[in-house]
């Protein structure tokens, strides 16, 4: 009897110990695995409307094209048609490419347009209502992308989102916060009510026939309906009777700009991201050609070492960013020589893991330009082996917060971008100088940085994110987490990130995410750190080739992102 209760024993202790052990013992955490294609955005529904469209038979770029719509329909807190973006691209045939549809200053603007008698910064002028919205070159991007790569008629591309609005979308939690939040800055720029007026609430459904009916127009009569038909002219009657000087022939003029993606190497990566008016691409490439002769992976992920290299080389090339770069058809910009090996090199020289640089001491520029953290980013791969990877964006929440009720969308406030006055910061306290000043159909300078990535010359991964300044540094760790420290995508993508842009001379870190010791370490060498302004930094949506051919998506858990394949 002994003998069996100490048996009994002796298994109840091992089972406890193996508890311990599953308990401690890390877990590794996939996302949603494919066999043969997948979309990875801020919203299921625009998500399926693009997986739905691969499924038909679409190549990667019509779902481009529809997810862009679905988004207009579902997110119209970043989704829209009333702004821009940029779309990076991967042919399964290893050809790459950039399509630029960022908004562009209107005709009639000025470099002091935001500036009174005195010289001094209009409060508000450039980021609420008419006078903030730059001319939109989203539905141009859409069609530009659809006509030299498209495979499926354009009814088929535009009917799923225009089914969506008239059916209308489930309001998250997330959502609801959203628009409540921004709802008194709605309410202040519109003359009169407006769909955004309403009290809503978690799980109310959000119907958009206005909007229904503008993707209706633009599905029967193509582009030129948006920018030279009855939309139009009602948009710039819209504008114009709030004050701003958006014009048909602002309308009429804009076009969309084909461009060759910045590309580099860090190991055995291709990394292949978007080229200015985007500091996205080139920022990325400085930071990890800076960080390249160092040995993360023996320093740990997140360790104290690894956020000194990463923060030091953040440090210099944000220094130099935007006080070089704008938009290359109006600036002369030294691309070749941002990126050179030895260039960089010599940005280093002065880091020392004894202490932290002082911001004050790196030079160059005292210029910075960033979009806000409200953009969104979806990324594609379909079963032909095609990416593509997009970010867009209406600048900030709701954009200019100016919302056309007979049309169905908000504008943007892209033109906040530009420098108002060099010194003077923004809307989100950045600084801007003369490289981004204001010129007549001029693009503002971004820091959206969709991104492909190839391993030994095969598709390996496509990701982006929204996240304003902390949209490169987002892109960078997450492609450091798979690369150097072998998480899934999904782990990749929902590990804590950390964020240093030169100025202001800080490390945000998001809160409660980082060890205190670690913490306390960083300060004994000279960091400031900064848990509060810094709730969530980035939205990632990424997707990786597994070994064996099949996806995985990464889907921020920071939002309502969803990844939907098949």
């Amino acid at each position: 009897m002994k003998h069996s209760i100490s048996l009994f024993l002796i298994l109840l202790l091992i089972i406890s110990c193996k508890k311990t052990e599953e308990k401690t013992e890390p877990v590794s955490k996939r996302g949603l695995i494919t066999q043969k294609a997948m979309v990875v955005s801020a919203r299921a529904e625009a998500s399926k409307i693009g997986s739905d469209i691969l499924k038909k038979g679409g190549n990667a770029f019509d779902a481009m094209a529809a997810t862009q719509l679905a988004l207009a329909v579902s997110y119209p807190y970043a989704g829209n048609i009333g702004g821009g973006g940029f779309m990076v691209y991967r042919k399964n045939n290893g050809e790459i490419g950039a399509l630029d549809f960022r908004e562009k200053a209107p005709i009639a603007a000025t470099k002091d347009m935001y500036l009174d008698d005195l010289g001094n910064v209009i409060p508000e002028k450039s980021t609420l209502g008419a006078m903030a919205v730059g001319v939109p070159g989203s539905v141009a991007g859409v069609f530009a992308v659809h006509e030299k790569f498209g495979s499926l008629p354009i009814e088929d591309i535009i009917k799923p989102s225009i089914k969506l609005a008239y059916k209308g979308v489930i309001v998250t939690k997330k959502q609801e916060k959203k628009i409540e939040h921004y709802k008194p800055l709605i309410k202040k720029v519109n003359k009169d009510s407006t769909l955004f007026h309403k009290l809503w609430k978690q799980n109310d459904t959000i119907k958009y026939k206005a909007l229904a009916e503008t993707l209706t127009r633009i599905m029967n009569h193509g582009k030129d309906e948006f920018y030279k038909g009855e939309t139009a002219k009602r948009l710039v009657k819209f504008i114009q009777d709030n004050g701003g000087i958006i014009t048909e022939e602002d309308l009429a003029k804009y076009n969309v700009k084909w461009r060759e993606p910045t590309t580099f190497s860090y190991d055995d990566l291709k990394i292949i991201s978007m080229s200015p008016p985007s500091s996205g691409g080139i920022c990325l490439a400085q930071i990890m050609k800076m960080i390249e002769p160092f040995h993360l992976n023996e320093f740990g992920h997140n360790s104290v070492k690894t956020i000194q290299i990463i923060t030091e080389a953040e440090r210099r090339a944000y220094a130099d960013r935007s006080f070089y770069l704008g938009d290359p058809d109006f600036v002369k910009i030294p691309s070749n020589t941002l990126i050179d090996n030895a260039y960089l090199s010599g940005r280093m020289n002065d880091f020392s893991f004894d202490k932290a640089t002082k911001s004050s001491d790196v030079s160059h520029g005292n210029i910075q330009v960033i979009e806000s953290d409200e953009t969104t980013h979806y990324s594609i791969v379909d079963p032909f082996g095609n990416s593509v990877s997009v970010t867009t964006t209406i600048n900030g929440a709701y954009g200019s917060k100016l919302y056309c009720s007979d049309l169905g969308f908000f504008l943007n406030n892209e033109m906040d971008d530009f420098s108002s006055k060099p010194g003077v910061p923004n809307m989100f306290g950045v600084t801007g100088g003369e490289a981004n000043s204001i010129v007549p159909q001029k693009r503002m300078l971004s820091s959206m940085t969709p991104t492909i990535v190839e391993k030994n010359g095969e598709l390996f991964m496509s990701l982006g994110t929204p996240g304003g300044s902390t949209i490169i540094t987002s892109v960078m760790q997450t492609i450091l987490n798979v690369h150097e420290f072998n998480m899934t995508m999904q782990e990749a993508v929902n590990a804590p990130r950390f964020h240093h842009q030169w100025l202001p001379d800080e490390i945000r870190m998001e809160p409660s995410s980082f060890d205190l010791k670690i913490i306390n370490q960083l300060k004994n060498l000279g960091y400031y750190i900064n848990e509060e302004d810094a709730p969530v930094i980035g939205k990632v949506d990424g997707i990786m080739v597994l070994q064996d051919k099949t996806l995985e998506g990464g889907a921020d858990r920071r939002g309502d992102d969803t990844a939907v394949g098949f």
